[in-house]
């Protein structure tokens, strides 16, 4: 540990860091510098208070911080390799290829590693304009993908504040299947989606929605992209998030949960076809730090604890008892919580207006868990707790709800008179 208090590292974060960010750490309640972390919860620098992480990092702590079994992998990996030399071959980046080739239905066969969730997109955005020659690419309004090349030109409102991006990209409102397809014309090599779009606060798609787009791709002679970054890995219950639909990608792309809360790891999977790009040059993508042997021993080690058997049913069990908790927070909030998007541990809170968000996630922080809104629509608070989230830290975290709606109604004025309309309707 560095030997200083917690202010003094967060003024060395603003004078060498960010200023702009710290401020909106203290504005938000959580001006806080993460020291031990263990499971589902981080401490203070100073070890004095504890939260209940229910960011993860947007999926980054599946298995919760510093899990074991992954420390484990790590450590035996750093007795016997290092992160390798990305031009030549690999077993490590082999043998964890042929596992995702094993645990992906249909012809989704090739893998291709990165380091982060940016450079996986942008890989998979190559590769489609690379085997289709086309220069199309199709996102969703509030879509986001990522802060690097393509991956921002695929990102909604963000790209603007970067100057002329790539060219060739549109997009379409999120589940408004007859505007995509007007979109699609004979210059289109990319359809990209998140298969729940995080950062619009998880919003889940019409039934048809992506066995519509599969059959219009297919058709079309267009590429598939299905962003699981946040929602893959078993986040919804389901070990992919596209399993809600049946419709399986052309490209899955994968990150943040590859890698295993200690080494970073991103992926895009491919099925066969695609792989003929490759035929003139086997080189023509390249990756420093993608897929380093030792991410590939994490990863594996994270892959076999979210196969294990009734790991998903943990899952889902624990997002049915966040479903009966808001069932019963919005019979005594419903002035603030509107609803809520909802597949397993991927939840986000609808609330009443664009200042909940801020608000909820301040008041949560003095309650002791750790959230973020939705940047696109700060009506909508964000929940991914880790997936090894056991039933009392449920509770812990559903009363912190009850506490924060209670404490941000009243603030906003709303609370007790949404609750006098409310006995007035029923």
């Amino acid at each position: 540990m560095i030997d200083a208090s917690q202010e003094d590292l967060l003024n060395d974060f603003a004078t060498y860091v960010s200023p702009q960010k710290v401020n909106m750490y203290r504005l938000m309640g959580v001006d806080i510098v993460p020291g031990r972390r263990e499971g589902v919860r981080v401490w203070d620098w100073e070890g004095k208070r504890s939260w209940i992480d229910c960011r993860s990092a947007g999926g980054v702590f599946n298995l919760g911080h510093r899990p074991p079994v992954v420390i484990e992998a790590l450590k035996r990996g750093l007795e016997e390799t290092d992160v390798g030399d990305h031009l030549l071959a690999s077993g490590y980046r082999a043998r964890l290829a042929k596992r995702m080739a094993e645990l992906t239905p249909g012809d989704l066969q090739y893998t291709t590693f990165g380091a982060s969730g940016g450079e996986a997109i942008d890989f998979a955005l190559k590769l489609a304009r690379g085997y289709t020659g086309k220069k199309g690419v199709i996102s969703a309004v509030k879509g986001y993908h990522g802060h690097t090349g393509l991956a921002l030109a695929a990102t909604d409102q963000y790209s603007e504040k970067f100057g002329p991006l790539a060219p060739g990209f549109r997009r379409a409102p999120f589940g408004d299947f007859e505007a995509l397809a007007s979109m699609v014309d004979d210059d289109t090599a990319a359809v990209i989606m998140e298969t729940i779009p995080a950062t619009a606060g998880f919003p889940i798609p019409p039934d048809d929605w992506y066995p519509c787009i599969r059959q219009l791709c297919d058709e079309r002679g267009v590429i598939l992209i299905l962003d699981e970054v946040q929602a893959g890995l078993g986040r919804t219950g389901r070990l992919w998030a596209f399993d809600e639909w049946g419709a399986v990608p052309d490209i899955l792309v994968l990150g943040k949960g590859m890698s295993a809360a200690v080494y970073p790891l991103s992926s895009a999977t491919y099925r066969q076809h695609l792989q003929s790009f490759f035929d003139a040059d086997a080189f023509a993508h390249l990756s420093s730090a993608g897929g380093s042997d030792l991410a590939c021993l994490t990863c594996l080690a994270m892959l076999d604890e979210v196969t294990k058997p009734g790991f998903l049913d943990h899952v889902r069990a624990m997002g049915d008892r966040f479903a009966a908790g808001f069932e019963a927070l919005r019979e005594k909030h419903p002035g603030i919580l509107k609803r809520w998007n909802q597949r397993g541990l991927m939840i986000g809170v609808v609330m009443a207006n664009q200042e909940c968000g801020p608000r909820m996630v301040r008041a949560l922080a003095k309650r002791g868990v750790i959230s973020i809104f939705a940047g696109y629509n700060p009506e909508i608070l964000q929940l991914m707790p880790p997936l090894i989230i056991q039933p009392d830290e449920v509770d812990e975290v559903l009363d912190a709800l009850d506490g924060a709606l209670g404490e941000v109604g009243q603030r906003l004025g709303q609370g007790a008179v949404s609750r006098s309309k409310h006995a007035q309707q029923t």
